[in-house]
């Protein structure tokens, strides 16, 4: 069969499986077996098993579970509400300033979680109530928490980095590193958003009435040293080359355990659900993982990649085209798809592309991981979106949901569009970094 033959019959296989709503990862794993079986036969299919099994044993990815087992601890040694209390006191009194701490605080939990879903959650459990009672206008309060809630995936640790790294084999250190700026730069964006539109419309976020003395604001604190600390001693010891990323995601969950029993939040209910979460979790990624390692297989040996490789750098275009071509198509199947499944699937055929082109591999996934934040705000199904409306109050509709999250996916795009054009954002600091961090 000729190739191109294969290469339609191959995308247009993937597209209606999609749709018809097949699991990415028995999708991608199921046309690599029976594209397999046609192109070399039951011998092929060796191949399928070997490609399953590096990628479920690549030791990158055992930071996957000590990560999300260090989010489950952190969050069950109740140190949101300490965080929302904190910034409810030192904030309060300005414009806006519920609204500002709660992305400050989702930036928070994106240094301790790795994932979107908790600091969402989290906070539509405990600040949304708190900011509707005090007279925020309703869009503003859920967009300040959706939005900071996608900070979860770009500011380190990310879950979604460790499994870019895998698939484009970049340092994962490095991408733990250049997402510190970029995270802060749009948390400073959102925050700024909030606070100029407060500031115009002061009946948008009204001040807290309440006034605390300095000594209040001061013994907060207390509540939140222990798990900041935590995050500056993972994140430290990455940078600095004293630990891999893995070797730190052990570090970081044995120290959130630590914060549960110091704390005294440990109980066997809290255990138990951790682990089970955790598990459930991670199995989901892997299969992914696994299911994408045994398509990109596929695709690789059989020359489907070798066609779009040549397709897409013989182009007569500039190479800045191709790169928006990829954030387009980014962009499209991040309102689809799970980041996951996005990164395992188009990543082996963007990354030689990407370098090919004289564009750093680490950047370019900088700008994935950005546009995955945008993949979780924007409809029909963006996960955020779902997330809030499972635990708003019932007079929320998905109507108030979409119409709250337009500015903040503006805000976003202006901050994919900056590191674009400023790629020294992003590689910056991973530049900086010792040789042992890096691996």
């Amino acid at each position: 069969m000729e190739i191109w033959i294969l290469s339609i019959i191959t995308i247009t296989s993937l597209a209606v499986l999609l749709i018809f709503g097949f699991p990415i990862s028995f999708t991608m794993a199921g046309l690599a077996i029976f594209g397999t079986l046609y192109v070399w036969g039951p011998a092929g299919l060796y191949m399928v098993a070997a490609s399953a099994f590096g990628s479920g044993t690549h030791f990158t990815y055992i930071a996957i579970p000590l990560f999300l087992l260090m989010a489950h601890f952190l969050k069950s040694s109740g140190l949101a509400e300490d965080l929302y209390e904190t910034m409810y006191r030192w904030s309060g009194h300005l414009r806006g300033g519920l609204a500002a701490g709660t992305i400050i605080i989702c930036a928070i939990f994106a240094a301790m979680a790795g994932i979107s879903s908790v600091a969402t959650v989290t906070m539509g459990l405990i600040a949304l109530p708190s900011m509707l009672k005090r007279g925020y206008d309703k869009s503003l309060a859920l967009g300040s928490i959706m939005g900071g809630g996608t900070l979860g995936i770009l500011i380190p640790p990310s879950i979604i980095m460790i499994i870019y790294g895998g698939v484009a084999e970049v340092s994962v250190g490095q991408l733990f590193m250049g997402g510190v700026l970029p995270g802060i730069l749009i948390s400073l964006f959102l925050i700024l958003y909030v606070l100029i539109r407060c500031w115009i419309n002061p009946s948008m976020g009204p001040p807290v009435e309440t006034n605390f003395t300095f000594k209040e604001k001061l013994v907060i604190l207390k509540g939140v040293i222990l798990p900041v600390l935590l995050v500056m001693l993972v994140l430290g010891t990455i940078y600095l080359g004293i630990c891999t990323p893995t070797e730190a995601a052990g570090i970081g969950a044995f120290g959130a355990f630590l914060c549960v029993i110091i704390y005294r939040r440990l109980t066997w209910d809290t255990l138990k659900s951790a682990i089970l979460d955790v598990t459930k979790t991670n199995a989901m990624i892997m299969w992914i993982i696994i299911g994408a390692a045994c398509f990109a297989k596929f695709v690789a040996v059989s020359g489907l990649q070798d066609s779009i490789f040549e397709l897409m750098v013989n182009l007569d275009i500039s190479r800045w085209w191709i790169i928006i071509f990829m954030q387009m198509a980014f962009f499209i199947l991040g309102m689809f798809l799970d980041p996951a499944g996005i990164v395992t699937l188009l990543g082996p055929l963007f990354v030689p592309i990407v370098i090919n082109l004289g564009f750093d591999p680490l950047w370019f996934g900088i700008l994935f991981v950005v546009n995955m934040e945008i993949g979780y705000l924007t409809p029909p199904f963006g996960f955020n979106l779902f997330y809030m409306k499972g635990v708003a109050p019932p007079e929320i509709t998905m109507k108030d949901i979409y119409r709250a999250i337009t500015p903040f996916i503006a805000i976003l795009l202006l901050g994919l569009i900056v590191l674009m054009i400023f790629p020294q954002i992003a590689l910056w600091l991973p530049s900086m970094m010792t040789e042992g961090g890096a691996s």
